[in-house]
């Protein structure tokens, strides 16, 4: 292209733009909108992921290779001078993670701080340094600062010791900072001796703080290996996990094979022990958030599809309305293909211009993300990290790309139309009377295809073909929406004869009904996606509902811990059950056991329940199907449909459990049914406590079901639990408590809160799809100019000729309504049975709201009659007068 040739180009495109900015104005804030919430989510994700791999690679180290042992079996600490010996290995370093609560010591005249919740972590003093450097201790000055960030003459604290030597005393604990400023002890408190309380496992225990690790990410204290172990009790040694530094020229995987068989005459590696390399690590962290950061992503794309229709509406009826420069350009030697570019060079300008806004807005919304939110969106998956925006260079490419190539699809068929047109009969006005409408074949291949699409699997656990299904069913209902008007106006009975008003607003509805694709487009999109996700909110919410019916059948529950901080490693006094089936008001008591178990290494950890199933496991459990009869001698479980998705096992398959046993391996089940749980997303495992019990042989418990007797006041219940907790001799012991209406009540609002962000975009989407409509119809009425004028001469008042423009619409966007409506129930069902189950490996059964549904296209049909109203006003006024004077 040469440079004059360029330059006029440039002035038409900002001719149009400065003719009518109103119109370019609605399809460039939507494209930008959609830029902006697609990238602000993946700069936020990835920042916080960035963070959370950042302070995982830090506290774990940089090992060649790790064994970890599973369950409550850990790993036998026997295993060390075997590893050592091997000549495949350099250096062994031995470590021990325990989940306590700690809290400064409490004071006499003031009220006792509350527990926090930190990793305990016991390392090899000898060894942490060559392989996690961060978890080394630094000694702490008089001033309070460590000797790092004092200088290496800096003086110690009086009568400190190295700070390498101080970490052999089984007395001294070090905090990261996440640790020091959750207990409060930042700064130079930390220099003068603190001591703080621990709880572990039940028992609380006096220990001082003598420094700092520069480890990052959540609240973390680091000991010596055996001071830890001593924290256990009375349980046997073991350690969490050995991480090994390999020899030059070592083969890891040759290596692995001498563990598995047993290479110096000794037992293999047993079955509870795990081996993992950096890269599982990793994984299993990516792992946590992908299909959540993935379906954030895809939903903030919401408004860039609509967006893209936006551009498909405006540019549609801006080459309607400049045909006869079109025209002309084209009797002065512009060609159709010149014709051609010069609308999609438009449609690229303003989508470059929506992406520029799009990126600057999105940066500007993750950094208020990241200060407000710290990264979660309320996911959970990145607690404890406060990330630093990572601004992705890459990233803005692609999503910038992305707003440039929604523009310049949403004006492929405007382009067409450009180039179709013929310039001496469109000059002369002798072109087309009635708006092309486009062919009904390509629609119902989209159609088709997405059906089939929704089909496919996922890929790599996401599911990507069910995002194209969605896509190419929006595209296609779309392109239906001049059937769905012929289909709905095609007919006309007498009725309509007797009221020339409305037989002239029905005559140019059906005659034009090509247009109608353009004027409706955003709202059908905008329409369908608010109904798909109306839909799929109240099937989850509905399912959620059922499901707490069926899990949550006490009265009262109760697990150790604060609110918000119960876990696996909180466990109650053992004889708490019998005390408390001896109190006043409680009929009967059920005890449990909950952990975490890894079952592979690029996996998170699936929840292990251990409670009484009864004989009938289906008054119990919400199970898909009826379950497998149990089988004498063996062991059965229920798994949720995670585990089947992550872990690959089905009804009547056996699952090895990392559960202590008495040879030493794991424990082998087999699996009888499948149950649904949507708390836990990477999967549970049910069993009966009993058998729980007798495998592992850990008979501590962290939850209690009560039944109360009728009439019985809970309150009283949950102070005489505590009363019979400080009689036990646990009276530090955190204990959580609450009724069963509480829970559901709380779960309902966590759920709500949860997915309030779609009620924005519904808003949102709505908002930009009634945009389009406006300028749609705004562009027409300018269009039609003289067609009113003729109406006014011809007798018609100025409110007639509103109801005309009104009453025509009116049949398109009710015909946009049903087929958004229908687009959306269709998409809702691929939500609800395709993209939840490979996402998050949960099913549901679909609720249709039929009252939510018939509000939302009623308000969506009142809105778009209300927005033409608005917008035709200046049909009937002077200018349309006037411009019947022009063909004078």
């Amino acid at each position: 292209m040469d440079r004059p040739r360029a330059l006029r180009r440039w002035h038409l495109s900002w001719a149009e733009w400065r003719a009518h900015p109103w119109r370019q104005l609605a399809a460039l804030l939507s494209v930008a909108l959609g830029v902006a919430l697609a990238f602000s989510v993946h700069l936020i994700n990835e920042s916080a992921l960035s963070e959370f791999s950042a302070a995982t690679r830090t506290a774990n180290g940089e090992p060649d290779l790790s064994l970890v042992g599973q369950g409550p079996a850990g790993l036998d600490e026997q295993w060390l001078p075997r590893l050592a010996g091997h000549a495949a290995v350099q250096l062994v370093h031995p470590r021990l993670d325990l989940e306590v609560l700690a809290r400064p010591l409490p004071q006499a005249d003031r009220p006792a701080p509350a527990w926090q919740a930190l990793q305990l972590r016991g390392v090899d003093p000898l060894t942490v340094s060559a392989v996690a450097p961060a978890l080394m201790p630094r000694a702490t000055t008089a001033a309070g600062a460590t000797s790092d960030e004092a200088g290496s003459d800096a003086p110690t604290a009086a009568g400190a010791r190295p700070a390498g030597l101080d970490l052999l005393d089984p007395e001294r604990l070090w905090l990261n900072p996440a640790a020091a400023q959750a207990l409060g002890l930042t700064g130079p408190t930390v220099a003068h001796a603190t001591h703080v309380e621990l709880l572990v496992q039940g028992r609380t225990l006096r220990l001082r703080v003598a420094g700092a690790v520069g480890a990052a990410g959540p609240p973390l204290a680091v000991m010596d290996v055996a001071g830890a172990q001593r924290l256990q009790g009375d349980a046997p040694p073991r350690l969490s996990r050995v991480d090994l530094r390999l020899a030059p020229g070592a083969d890891r995987q040759a290596l692995l094979a001498d563990l598995q068989r047993g290479w110096d005459g000794g037992p293999a590696l047993p079955a509870t022990v795990q081996a993992e390399s950096p890269d599982d690590s990793q994984q299993r962290v990516s792992a946590l958030s992908r299909a959540y950061r993935v379906n954030l992503t895809v939903l903030a794309l919401v408004a860039l599809v609509v967006g893209a229709f936006l551009v498909f509406s405006v540019v549609s009826l801006a080459v309607a309305q400049r045909t006869p420069a079109l025209a002309l350009l084209g009797v002065l030697g512009l060609d159709a293909a010149g014709r051609r570019r010069l609308v999609l060079w438009e449609c690229a300008a303003l989508g470059a211009v929506a992406s520029l806004l799009g990126l600057a807005a999105g940066t500007g919304m993750a950094m208020a993300a990241l200060r407000l939110l710290a990264g979660d969106l309320g996911g959970g998956y990145f607690t404890g990290v406060a990330p630093s925006l990572r601004w992705d260079g890459a990233a803005a490419v692609l999503f910038g790309g992305l707003g440039v190539l929604a523009a310049v699809t949403g004006g492929l068929w405007p382009a067409a139309q450009a180039a179709r047109l013929a310039p001496a009969q469109a000059l002369k006005g002798l072109g087309q009377t009635t708006a092309d409408v486009p062919p009904a074949w390509p629609a119902l291949a989209l159609l088709a295809a997405g059906a089939l699409l929704a089909l496919l699997p996922p890929w790599q656990g996401l599911p990507l073909a069910a995002y194209g299904a969605v896509a190419a069913w929006l595209v296609g209902g779309i392109a239906l929406v001049p059937r769905a008007v012929h289909l709905l106006l095609g007919h006309r009975g007498p009725g309509p004869a007797r009221h020339p008003l409305l037989l002239l607003a029905l005559q140019r509805a059906r005659r034009h009904r090509g247009t109608a694709t353009a004027a409706v487009a955003g709202v059908v999109a905008s329409l369908a996606l608010c109904v798909a996700l109306t839909v799929m909110v109240a099937s989850f919410r509905s399912a959620v509902a059922d499901w707490l019916e069926t899990v949550l059948p006490a009265d009262l529950y109760a697990r150790a811990g604060e609110p918000g901080q119960a876990g696996a490693h909180l466990l109650l006094p053992p004889d708490l059950p019998q005390a408390a089936a001896a109190l006043p008001g409680v009929a009967r008591v059920q005890p449990g056991r909950s952990l975490m178990l890894r079952l592979s290494p690029r996996q998170p950890a699936v929840w292990l329940q251990a409670r009484p199933l009864g004989p009938d496991p289906t008054r119990r459990l919400p199970l898909l199907s009826a379950p497998q009869p149990a089988v004498p001698g063996e062991v059965g479980v229920f798994v949720s449909e995670a585990v089947v998705a992550l872990h690959g096992v089905a009804p009547g398959a056996t699952l090895t459990l990392p559960l202590e046993h008495v040879d030493g391996g794991g424990v082998t089940v087999r699996v009888r049914g499948v149950w649904r749980d949507y708390a836990r997303q990477f999967g549970s495992i049910a069993m009966d406590l009993d058998d729980y019990r007798r495998l592992s042989g850990d008979p501590r418990l962290n939850e209690l079901a009560l039944w109360l007797h009728p009439g019985a006041a809970p309150a009283e219940v949950e102070a005489g639990l505590r009363r019979a907790m400080t009689a036990l001799g646990a009276p530090a012991q955190p204990l959580e408590t609450a009724g069963t209406a509480q829970i559901k009540a709380l779960s309902m609002q966590i759920f709500d809160r949860s997915f309030a962000v779609t009620r924005y975009l519904q808003a949102v989407a709505i908002a930009i799809g009634l945009a389009g409509v406006a300028a749609s119809l705004s562009a027409q009425v300018l269009a039609r100019r003289r067609e009113f004028g003729l109406l006014v001469h011809l007798g018609l008042t100025r409110r007639q000729v509103l109801q005309v423009v009104v009453l025509e619409t009116a049949g398109w966007l009710g015909a946009g309504v049903l087929v958004g409506t229908a687009l959306g129930l269709a998409i809702s069902a691929v939500l609800v049975f395709v993209v939840n189950p490979q996402s998050f490996h949960w099913t549901m059964p679909l609720q249709v709201p039929v009252g939510q549904l018939a509000e939302l296209s009623g308000a969506v049909l009142a809105a778009g009659l209300l927005t033409t109203a608005l917008t035709a006003r200046r049909a009937a006024g002077g200018d349309a007068v006037r411009a019947v004077k022009e063909d004078w």
